[in-house]
């Protein structure tokens, strides 16, 4: 990231306000925004690494951190790789039914489980959880065994010509 242009804006920003109080304020202004400019920097700095912090604690299992490449901050993001954003797949409406809005509680690991498997589909949570509720709840007789996306379903074997 490139600070040196924002502390430069800030400089042109402040140098033309200084300019209405004529030469001696300007001049002063400017010899003032070179003593400020590694206060400025440090400020800077600040603001970028608490929304590192920020960032970090919005994203379990990811670590946000700011450091400087010479005088530049830049960020370092480490953990769990980023996984594709999941695509939401618009819901089947089940003969124009409108959505009804649950609060579901259930242990912590189950929870993850079904994260793992919403994100191996590339879906969120919540549409995987409809399809794991709209397969649970069909006329279809259920199986012991899993379909390949994970839900209850028929599994099939055999040779095919």
């Amino acid at each position: 990231m490139d600070i040196a242009a924002l502390t430069d804006s800030l400089r042109q920003d402040l140098a033309r306000a200084a300019e209405i109080g004529g030469e001696d304020t300007k001049a002063a202004a400017e010899r003032l925004l070179l003593a400020l400019d590694p206060a400025l920097r440090l400020t800077l700095m600040e603001a970028l690494s608490q929304t590192a912090t920020d960032i970090s604690a919005a994203l379990p299992g990811v670590a946000v951190s700011v450091r400087l490449q010479g005088r530049e901050p830049v960020f370092v993001v480490e953990g769990a790789p980023a996984a594709a954003a999941p695509v939401e797949e618009p819901f089947e409406d089940d003969g124009g039914e409108a959505t009804a809005r649950i609060t579901l509680r259930i242990p912590e690991n189950l929870k993850s489980r079904a994260e793992t498997m919403a994100a191996r589909r590339g879906q969120s949570l919540n549409t995987w959880l409809v399809a794991a509720a709209r397969a649970a709840a069909s006329d279809r007789p259920q199986h012991s065994g899993e379909s390949v996306h994970g839900f209850p379903g028929r599994r099939m074997k055999g040779w095919v010509k």
